[in-house]
């Protein structure tokens, strides 16, 4: 009996995996696309100078909490459309996604401003002049960026929720295979061209124009497929901003964010507040953070999948569908994010070998991949969950757990281990692996509330609704 039922989960499990993987592998390779932007920078930068890559580090942790928090509240617009395409509303669908332009052009605006005077992140980060003037450098051209940024965040929500993650592929592929040369080029200069040398500024300047060109191309195809065609997205104009709609993309949206920008700082701070402890710890700091982001992309693409699909069979009423989708992802996040984790602690001098060989760098790396690991897990398990809890359009609550787990014991806790001077703290949790140690902490405690959370709101959720309790009648007044 019990081989039976192991059998029928096993087959179940499978069965969802044959549905989670189509959607999941094309975000996949998007995503690795996408990171690969920083990837390259990071290499190129490493080659280029010391003092380039702190100011990278400190540059891409404030763009990255600026642009992220924002994108997630234009990825409300995912959840939104998936439960109109899962009912087959198309229309609809496609008017969610002009309202959600109007939003990504409003936040732009916000954005570019804070990236042009980025006065707090180098306070924060204590950087010295020579650092801040390079920052602002890298920061002054991904101003330019954030529009082009967000805009193809719409084209991508949108894809996504109507399960066509290839044509984001196609793009953000493209979109790399021009900023590998170009970044290049400009980092390093070409001094027959009259190109020159331009350091991190360059990897930013690299960055804008190939965000513009994927947007071009986004919007050259929405014209040229008929895929779109039934969703009205071309052909009458933007669709004037509606107040109901985008209150209802806000609504989910801004916690949303909010939760993004949390999950974020908590992890992009950690560089600004390395940074006090000297360039070399900031820069081995760089490189972990940027492994531990490269293996993030597998279990986001899985998560990406299965949101899409648990408001797909929301939107067509099959709760047990959703529900079911929804722990076989959780499960098979977490499975491979343990054996990529291994992998990573097998082959570790390898790995930090392919960025530098700086010996000092590589020292300063070297101890937080066996923190990053744990973290790599953790950060699986709760990405899952909080999507899920998004397709249930459930957002308020994540921010709660986010603040106490990656804020207060992450970033908190990573301060007290880090800049510890009573010596209660043990030498080798001092400086950048205490923060490592308290964000990992903080991740598993995250990852734990979430995913107990997500099991209440799906136990909830297929609860028969109540029938209307009659009337008591009330005593007449005397």
């Amino acid at each position: 009996m019990k081989q039976g039922r192991f059998g029928a989960a096993t087959a179940s499990l499978l069965a969802s995996a044959r549905l989670i993987t189509p959607l999941a592998w094309p975000v996949l390779v998007g995503q690795l696309a996408v990171l690969a932007f920083a990837t390259v920078d990071t290499v190129l930068i490493a080659r280029y100078g010391v003092v380039d890559l702190a100011a990278l580090a400190i540059g891409s942790a404030a763009f990255v909490t600026i642009f992220i928090g924002f994108m997630g509240v234009v990825l409300a617009l995912s959840p939104i459309v998936g439960r109109h395409f899962g009912a087959g509303d198309l229309p609809q669908a496609g008017r969610e996604a002009h309202q959600a332009v109007w939003v990504a052009l409003a936040l732009s605006v916000a954005g570019s401003t804070l990236l042009l005077f980025p006065a707090p992140f180098l306070a924060l980060s204590q950087a010295s002049p020579e650092v801040s003037a390079k920052v602002r450098g890298f920061l002054t051209a991904l101003a330019f960026s954030l529009p082009a940024s967000l805009l193809f965040t719409v084209y991508r929500a949108f894809n996504t929720a109507v399960s066509r993650p290839k044509a984001v592929m196609a793009l953000q592929l493209g979109g790399l295979a021009l900023k590998v040369p170009l970044s290049t080029a400009l980092v390093f200069g070409v001094p027959g061209l009259g190109i020159p040398a331009l350091g991190v500024t360059g990897c930013g300047i690299s960055t804008a124009v190939a965000m513009w060109a994927q947007v071009l191309l986004a919007l050259w195809l929405l014209r040229r497929d008929s895929f779109y065609t039934p969703f009205a997205l071309l052909g009458r104009g933007l669709d004037r901003p509606r107040l109901a709609a985008l209150k209802a993309q806000l609504r989910l949206g801004v916690p949303m964010g909010a939760a993004i920008v949390i999950e974020v700082t908590g992890f992009a701070f950690m560089a600004i507040f390395i940074a006090r402890l000297g360039t070399t710890a900031v820069a081995g700091h760089q490189l972990a953070a940027n492994l531990v982001s490269l293996m993030f992309m597998m279990p986001l693409a899985l998560a990406n999948a299965t949101g899409t699909l648990v408001a797909q069979q929301l939107g067509a009423g099959d709760g047990r569908a959703a529900e079911r989708l929804a722990w076989h992802g959780l499960v098979l996040a977490t499975g491979i994010s343990v054996l990529m984790a291994l992998a990573l602690l097998a082959g570790r001098h390898g790995v930090l070998g392919l960025y530098t060989r700086d010996g000092a760098v590589l020292a300063a790396a070297l101890p937080l991949l066996a923190w990053l690991a744990a973290f790599h897990v953790a950060d699986a398990a709760q990405t899952v969950a909080v999507f899920v809890l998004r397709a249930y359009h459930v957002a308020v609550v994540p921010v709660l757990i986010y603040v106490a787990a990656l804020w207060g014991v992450g970033l908190g806790g990573g301060w007290l281990l880090a800049f510890d001077t009573s010596g209660s703290v043990p030498a080798a949790w001092r400086g950048a692996p205490g923060y490592w140690i308290a964000a990992t902490a903080g991740l598993v405690l995250a990852a734990a509330a979430l995913a107990a959370f997500m099991a209440w709101v799906l136990r909830q959720s297929r609860q028969p609704p109540q029938p209307p309790q009659p009337r008591v009648p009330q005593p007449a007044p005397p």
